[in-house]
């Protein structure tokens, strides 16, 4: 119920101060001015005075989901698509348990996202009190800063400080946990403006070192990720790569950082890399890794680059002065933003004519190489069912350049990183952490935040059913997704490294789900079973002509584990 004074008490006088407000209006309000138009939770009486003061804020959109672990999933993909920290709210104790996964992969993945806790009241910490977790300590290897206000007074200051730190350097998340009786204190206190992101730029000197680095190499290799990456920063960047001619990879589940149909774009350091990629890493004399961490996935578990100090040149430009030399110790370092660092190479002087064709060789070759991996493999001669190959190159003929793909973690990720060739910025939503269950929050937040565009869930059967539940939420919130499910009645992953290891002795990686689209349906959505290839696109028009959340199961072959690998005919399959 709302306050009868609701609007007395929050009028703002003329001398910048304001009238009384609880704490959880004086926290809404902060987030209103720090420019937030969305924040998702699962609601818990907590945080109760908070969801009171979002009633009078229809500028803040409240997304309700049904686990805070979809939550928090959300929040974090929100944070990918807008550069701005995605927002999530959970009560105490189990809601904060199941939204910790968000703030993982916020971190593991450098995304800005604010998680707020609502927390037992301060006369009751340090005694076990219901649900009452010690946050600080349960998110502190997990989190860019973790917070607990402890005076309402201070709300104002700390949001400002935790956008500010959620967005600078490199981005990840913030969590501050939120004594319940503070949101309900009356008080009058200050706003505080809204932070500006602080943006390092690349020392003079250094775009000279780097010249001469790039001046004197014979095989150079730019590896291309991280976040912080703007439109305008992306086309610096390509015309760059333009002008110098020079092979690009993208680092894992960055693909969409570059146009993976440019000539110039030559694979992904991933799970399921191009064996001749992963060579090329090393026989490489020159590195120049832009904005990625160069962690343990991109680097095939630091092998393709040896740390300390690796055997090829390595030129690294970070937004975060603490990465540089963190692994690597690098021949050149510099600590610039994408926007900045983007910059900087575009304008660089044009390389001579000689310069320009010096690597021309190494940089087609590496594209040749590029082209013959994605050249989809002939089925074997005794596949069943759908070949994820064929829906791959039905979907790059047919989805226009901007829509968004998002997935989780299984096998069938390898056909969609291998296969589909990403085209613009912001249009991987993916967890670099290797997170299960992303892919479906992850594609309700991209359509919420772009309603008009194509947004494409991949999962596989057990990657759906982390949180089936939330094609309620699409379906409350009008998302028309597509969610693609991949069904091979296991868990394709661990069945693989189990078959390495342990052949024939399956333990816990079998899957008898139940009949996902008459689920899907069930909640409303519209939903087919596919079982061949060519009942694929007219199943993907109809669900794209449906205008709600659809779901389209595939029906595969289990035995099928890679696009390279294939279970023995007399494999067991249970």
């Amino acid at each position: 119920m709302n306050h009868p004074d609701t609007a007395a008490m929050n009028t703002v006088l003329a001398n910048g101060n304001t009238a009384p407000r609880s704490g959880g209006r004086i926290l809404v309000d902060a987030l209103r001015l720090q420019g937030v138009e969305r924040v998702f939770c699962v609601p818990g009486e907590s945080y109760l005075d908070v969801l009171d003061a979002l009633v009078d804020v229809p500028e803040i959109e409240t997304i309700v989901t049904k686990h805070e672990g979809a939550a928090a999933n959300m929040a974090e993909a929100d944070g990918k698509l807008t550069g701005r920290p995605g927002v999530c709210f959970v009560t105490r104790g189990p809601g904060a348990t199941h939204a910790s996964i968000g703030v993982h992969i916020a971190f593991q993945d450098s995304t800005p996202m604010i998680l707020f806790i609502g927390q037992v009241a301060r006369e009751h910490l340090g005694r076990e009190a219901f649900q009452e977790v010690d946050y600080v300590q349960m998110f502190g290897p997990l989190a860019k800063w973790v917070v607990e206000i402890d005076d309402a007074a201070r709300i104002p200051e700390f949001i400002a400080r935790a956008f500010a730190c959620a967005t600078t350097g490199r981005p990840g998340p913030v969590v501050i946990s939120l004594p319940e009786d503070i949101l309900g204190e009356m008080l009058a206190v200050k706003d505080v403006p809204a932070c500006r992101p602080t943006q390092p730029a690349v020392a003079p000197q250094d775009s000279a070192l780097l010249l001469q680095e790039l001046q004197a190499a014979k095989q150079p290799l730019v590896i291309l990720g991280g976040m912080g990456w703007d439109e305008q920063a992306t086309r610096d960047f390509a015309g760059f790569i333009q002008r110098w001619n020079l092979p690009v990879a993208c680092a894992f589940r960055r693909q969409d950082l570059f146009d993976n149909r440019d000539r110039h774009y030559v694979g992904h350091l991933s799970l399921g890399v191009n064996p001749t990629l992963a060579a090329r890493v090393q026989q490489a004399d020159l590195i120049l890794a832009v904005g990625t961490r160069l962690g343990d996935i991109t680097t095939n578990g630091y092998t393709h680059l040896l740390p300390p100090q690796p055997a090829q040149r390595l030129v690294h430009i970070h937004a975060d002065a603490g990465e540089l030399g963190r692994v690597y110790q690098p021949a050149l370092a510099m600590n610039a933003s994408m926007p900045q660092a983007a910059s900087m190479l575009a304008g660089l002087p044009a390389p001579t004519a000689s310069g320009a064709s010096a690597w021309s060789a190494w940089t087609e070759g590496m594209r040749a190489e590029h082209d013959a991996f994605i050249t989809a493999p002939a089925p074997h001669e005794k596949y069943q069912g759908v070949n994820m190959s064929f829906v791959m190159d039905h979907l790059n003929k047919t989805l226009p350049d901007d829509a968004i793909l998002t997935n989780g973690a299984g096998n069938y990720t390898v056909w969609v990183h291998r296969f589909y060739q990403y085209r613009r910025p912001r249009t991987e939503l993916a967890p670099t952490c290797g997170a299960m269950g992303y892919g479906l929050p992850a594609s309700i937040a991209a359509k919420l935040r772009h309603p008009e565009r194509t947004v494409i869930c991949f999962a596989g059967d057990g990657c759906f059913l982390m949180y089936p539940q939330e094609i309620v939420t699409a379906m409350e919130n009008n998302a028309a997704i597509i969610v693609i499910i991949v069904n091979n009645g296991m868990y394709g992953t661990i069945r693989m490294h189990q078959e390495k290891r342990f052949p024939g002795r399956i333990s816990a990686t079998t899957i008898q789900p139940p009949d996902l689209a008459a689920l899907a349906r069930s909640m409303g959505a519209h939903a087919e079973q596919v079982n061949a290839d060519e009942e694929f696109p007219e199943a993907f028009a109809r669900a794209a002509r449906s205008g709600k959340p659809a779901v389209i199961e595939l029906r595969v072959d289990p035995r099928q584990i890679t696009p390279q690998m294939r279970l023995a005919e007399d494999a067991p399959l249970t």
